[in-house]
């Protein structure tokens, strides 16, 4: 062997010999850091399974038994919940209300959120108040809300009332919360009003990535308004868009507190939705086994929705 040779060799030793502690110092670091990952994620990991799986799979058993909530066994009847649910009218009365709100919650807070997030980017003077304004009936509890528009709604001192007469309308005034024909649409409205802030907030978030340039050139080129929001604007916000559909189609089915405050389903059912009707049949008329099934059927709905709005969305992605 040559001196080169034998140089070479000492030197990728000793290179090995001081690239060795390094690399275990590196592996402890990574077990270290794995450790400290650990640390933060398991409580969490532990809360989640806690109380949003295991309720998941106890909701799931307990809708293949007729368990009245109390008994200490629970008799298995497999899939008799579900067939008899089918075969239910107030069942799907219920399903009916979530389609209504499906559709007007989901399409009234876009309608209403989205020309005002565009007006406050486009610099409209006291934005910040407005967005402010905008975004506290998101804040207010539920309960908070149910109250103020329950005085709103009142048939003798409410203010709706009182405003129609105010301008002539009298034969419009009414018990708005306590007729079948307009307690869903009354509820429905309250509702909007407590969300629509936050889809502004949402889209006023996905504005913001928006070139600028791109609405000056649209504009020197002759763009009107409508033209620059179906063209630059509409395609920019895609993906705040399909998010604002996705968790507002969830949301409505599986609505249930402004409901439950300002009317409890009534006046009869003409309120009541699957949430609602899966409480009344589990905890007021102690049948847990079928209000579990209820509640699955819930469940399903919201991940079907979820899921392909947000293959939507994804195919979206990768065709653009």
């Amino acid at each position: 062997m040559t001196v080169a040779a034998r140089e070479v060799g000492a030197k990728s030793g000793l290179a090995r010999l001081l690239r060795l502690p390094r690399t275990r110092r590196s592996g402890r670091r990574q077990h270290a850091s794995g450790w400290l990952i650990a640390l933060f994620v398991l409580p969490a990991l532990a809360l989640y399974i806690l109380f949003m799986v295991w309720p998941f799979f106890g909701t799931v058993y307990y809708s293949l038994t007729s368990w009245d909530g109390f008994a200490p066994t629970k008799d298995f009847i497999g899939l008799n919940n579900y067939q008899v649910l089918f075969a239910d009218p107030d069942f799907w009365e219920a399903l009916s209300h979530n389609l209504i709100w499906a559709v007007v919650g989901t399409a009234a807070p876009i309608v209403i959120g989205l020309p005002l997030a565009i007006i406050l980017w486009s610099g409209t003077r006291f934005r910040l108040v407005f967005r402010s304004l905008y975004f506290v009936p998101v804040i207010l509890p539920v309960v908070v809300i149910g109250i103020i528009w329950g005085w709103i709604y009142n048939p003798l001192f409410g203010v709706l009332n009182t405003l129609l007469e105010t301008v002539g309308l009298e034969s419009w005034t009414r018990g708005w919360l306590g007729i079948p024909d307009t307690a869903l649409l009354a509820v429905l409205a309250t509702a909007v009003w407590a969300t629509f802030g936050l889809v502004v907030v949402f889209f006023l978030a996905g504005l913001q990535g928006i070139d600028l340039n791109l609405i000056d050139a649209a504009r020197v080129d002759g763009a009107n308004a409508w033209q620059r929001t179906r063209h630059i604007i509409l395609p920019g916000i895609a993906p705040i868009f399909t998010f604002v559909l996705t968790i507002t189609l969830v949301g409505a089915f599986s609505v249930f507190d402004i409901i439950y405050v300002l009317t409890r389903g009534g006046p009869g059912t003409s309120t009541e939705v699957l949430a609602g009707y899966a409480y009344k049949m589990a905890f007021s008329r102690n049948y847990a086994g079928y209000g579990s099934a209820i509640s699955m059927v819930i469940a399903i709905l919201s991940l079907a929705f979820a899921v392909v709005l947000l293959r939507y969305r994804e195919r979206r992605r990768a065709d653009g």
